[in-house]
């Protein structure tokens, strides 16, 4: 049974990805100087976990794996400090190894250094050994304790090359989904201040004094928007959760919309909808996403569109629809177009085609599913089942 050090380890190891794997360059070099520094022909990179021992780079022989119990390097890897044994058929530790026997190997000198991670988790060593009695010196041995740390930070390094690979892969989607969710909350400011300035030179006050509300009020959820969208990034794209209300939600998109509702003459009707344990933020631009497809591809075909919002109460959750009566979506293309940056047939239609991938990624986040079906209305239905709580 694997120990919590084992389960520490093991997934310390995870981290660096080097088991199984080719042997990495800067370790082969690494070992090439360790056995050339103590004046013997073999040195080994060895990994160990909570059963085999991973010869991920040597010198003097092929890299193999063997049982953690026939390990030499597994006796002494856990405990600080360099090892160096001159002959191992004098030291208890190790004259029944069959590495020492003679079942596996014949060796006779042997020194180690552990690998250590910045975690102080120990998970292998770095050692050489050979097959006549030897010795190091006191300036060899330190050189061989500086080599085992120069592996640790070859390991760091790829460790932390991998993770800003995929921190900028993420960087570029979230990127994509803050430029693309603002546009609307924008546009509709823009908007409310040309209402309102229209108002202040027609001398009419109300009407520039409610625009201005409605300008302050889409300013404060792009704000808004900004802020909660790092948060999720910074988290690793988890949601925080509360009880959210899609009534007042959707009330805010459709004020964000108002321009592109206005243009087009789209006809929204909304059904009672429910409140919902996720994100508020991400919710608002899960529906702000889909009321803007419906609005954007049903207006490209030509006519005021007419769009529905409706839940309907599911054992356990909800399902959400929004319906238009545009173009639709054909079969085939119903699951391609919740891609990145896909966008089914409709390429005459102005976008990037980030929006129903950014969908997919809220509604996976929350646990739920998205789809797309036909319309009763005649165009696409998008559909979200979200859990109660």
């Amino acid at each position: 049974m694997s120990t919590a050090d084992d389960i520490t380890r093991r997934e310390a190891i995870a981290e660096y990805q080097v088991v199984g794997q080719p042997p990495e360059p800067d370790l082969e070099g690494l070992v090439h100087l360790a056995a050339a520094i103590c004046g013997v022909g073999t040195a080994v990179i060895n990994i160990i976990d909570d059963r085999s021992q991973h010869q991920i780079a040597a010198v003097g022989f092929e890299p193999s794996v063997c049982a953690r119990e026939d390990s030499m390097c597994a006796v002494v890897f856990r405990h600080p400090g360099h090892v160096v044994v001159r002959d191992a058929r004098e030291d208890d530790r190790f004259r029944d190894n069959p590495f020492v026997t003679g079942e596996v190997a014949d060796v006779r000198f042997y020194a180690s250094s552990p690998l250590i991670t910045p975690a102080g988790v120990p998970i292998g060593t770095l050692c050489v050994f050979d097959e006549e009695v030897g010795d190091l010196s006191e300036q060899d041995s330190r050189a061989l304790a500086l080599l085992a740390r120069q592996v640790i930070d070859v390991l760091e390094l790829r460790r932390i090359t991998r993770e800003l690979g995929r921190s900028n892969e993420q960087l570029a989607h979230f990127a994509g989904q803050v430029s693309h969710d603002l546009r609307n909350p924008l546009t509709a400011l823009v908007g409310f201040i040309e209402l309102a300035s229209d108002g202040v030179q027609l001398g009419d006050a109300p009407l520039a004094s409610s625009a201005l509300e409605r300008a302050d009020a889409a300013a404060g959820r792009m704000t808004s928007l900004v802020s909660d969208l790092l948060d999720f990034a910074r988290v690793g794209g988890q949601p925080s959760r509360g009880m959210v209300d899609l009534d007042a939600i959707v009330g805010e998109v459709l004020d964000d919309l108002d321009t592109p509702i206005r243009a087009s003459g789209a006809r929204i009707a909304v059904g009672d909808l429910p409140r919902v344990s996720g994100d508020a933020t991400q919710l608002r631009a899960l529906l702000q996403n889909l009321l803007a497809n419906a609005i954007k591809f049903s207006a490209a075909a030509g006519g005021a569109p007419t769009i529905e919002v409706r839940a309907h109460e599911l054992t356990g959750g909800w399902r959400l629809t929004v319906d238009d009566d545009g173009p639709g979506v054909p079969a085939e293309q119903r699951e391609r177009v919740f891609g990145l940056l896909e966008r089914g047939e409709a390429a005459d239609v102005e976008g990037l085609g980030i929006g129903l991938s950014t969908c997919r990624r809220i509604v996976e986040a929350h646990g739920g599913r998205i789809g797309m079906d036909a319309s009763a209305l005649g165009g696409a239905s998008a559909w979200v089942v979200l859990p109660a709580g």
